[in-house]
């Protein structure tokens, strides 16, 4: 390599670089130039080379200090060997950092994989609309995951029936060339644990855990919104090898009620009206969903989608903000049948009113009624 090159040139960074920086600077360089997306390419080589050089140096603090003074060439001959004919060693645990994903697996020293996180579970929790207006308490029923107690989440009969993995003797990786280093990948037998089971433990069949019911309290917020996601954490499956477990989330669906809608924190429900109560005027009783009483007062001439506000008996703001209002709807109701003398009022009045049809017969007030709203 070049003596004169400069390290924060080759890897496109400023001198004021965070360590960060030129982490990214390096991965996405080392990515593009490294030998085996590029076979052949000598050009690629000479590349991967010096960027592993100038990372090499930049990533140490003692070294860049000393190449921020004296430049590249403290770093270059017989005695600073940063290039790969004297390759740094330092540089293969950043090696390792950088391209654990790109391999498929660690590189340099072999590594056991890791414990699984524990999955998440999703519960779907049905509530009442009134109990959205309290709030609850309740108790679900979980099934779940949990480490065989049988066999301590070996997953083996016993002792003697774990043994060291003949693929990988027990490092849990297949070291192998890869370019110009060596290569681990996790060993597919074992995967990654270094052992095998001989003969599975029969209460979980060598799946080290079995699934139960558990009982979990869990409090739902007054005011609940459906489709809310209630998470508890850790309450998930367990992890695997000590990694941590998931959590689970409760979903609430609220079911519907026969009388009440929501909007909001607003609650609506539709008030039937006849036509001469709308017209004349009155009140009518109606009931909050908490089943208390109120009187509605309906002024005359009162027309079918009016609506009236009680403030304060809707539903609770899940974040404190207060109640909503109830929301009744007046919705103006047509007997299909009428009595004799119901007829006979009401076409005395479209008498009065001055309707007929082309025939000099009176319109019936409901026709009348259902033209005007249509």
């Amino acid at each position: 390599m070049a003596a004169t090159r400069d390290y924060y040139e080759l890897l496109g960074v400023p001198r004021t670089a965070s360590d960060d920086d030129l982490k990214k600077a390096y991965r996405k360089l080392a990515m593009k130039y490294h030998p085996d997306r590029n076979p052949g390419d000598k050009t690629a080589e000479a590349h991967f080379k010096e960027i592993n050089e100038a990372y090499s140096v930049l990533s140490d603090t003692e070294k860049r200090r000393t190449y921020d003074r004296y430049g590249p060439e403290a770093f270059t001959g017989a005695g600073g060997g940063a290039g790969f004919g004297g390759f740094d060693p330092n540089v293969g645990d950043i090696f390792n950092d950088i391209f654990e994903d790109f391999f498929g697996g660690s590189t340099g020293r072999s590594r056991r994989r890791r414990g699984a996180p524990g999955s998440d579970l999703k519960y779907t929790l049905e509530i009442s609309l009134g109990e959205v207006l309290t709030g609850k308490e309740a108790k679900i029923k979980v099934p779940h995951w949990e480490e065989c107690s049988a066999c301590r989440g070996t997953g083996a009969k016993g002792a003697t029936a774990i043994a060291t993995c003949p693929g990988c003797k027990g490092a849990g990786q297949i070291r192998f060339q890869q370019g110009f280093f060596a290569v681990s990948r996790t060993c597919s037998q074992c995967r990654g644990q270094g052992k095998i089971i001989t003969e599975p433990c029969p209460t979980c069949h060598g799946e080290r855990r079995t699934q139960l019911d558990r009982i979990l309290s869990v409090w739902i917020p007054a005011g609940v919104e459906d489709g809310t996601n209630l998470r508890l954490t850790g309450k998930g499956e367990p992890g695997e090898g000590g990694a941590p477990p998931g959590d689970l989330y409760v979903v609430i669906a609220v079911t519907a009620h026969p009388i009440f809608t929501r909007d909001g924190a607003n609650l609506v429900c539709d008030a039937p009206v006849t036509f001469s109560k709308a017209a004349l005027g009155g009140k009518l009783d109606a009931t909050t969903l908490e089943g208390k009483a109120v009187t509605l007062k309906i002024p005359a001439g009162t027309p079918p989608g009016k609506v009236f506000k009680f403030r304060g008996h809707g539903l609770p703001d899940m974040h404190g903000g207060g109640r909503g209002d109830l929301l009744v709807r007046i919705r103006l109701v047509v007997p299909p049948k009428l009595s004799g003398r119901q007829r006979e009022l009401l076409e005395e009045l479209a008498k009065l009113e001055g309707e007929a049809d082309v025939n000099g017969e009176p319109v019936g007030i409901f026709e009348k009624v259902k033209n005007l709203f249509d």
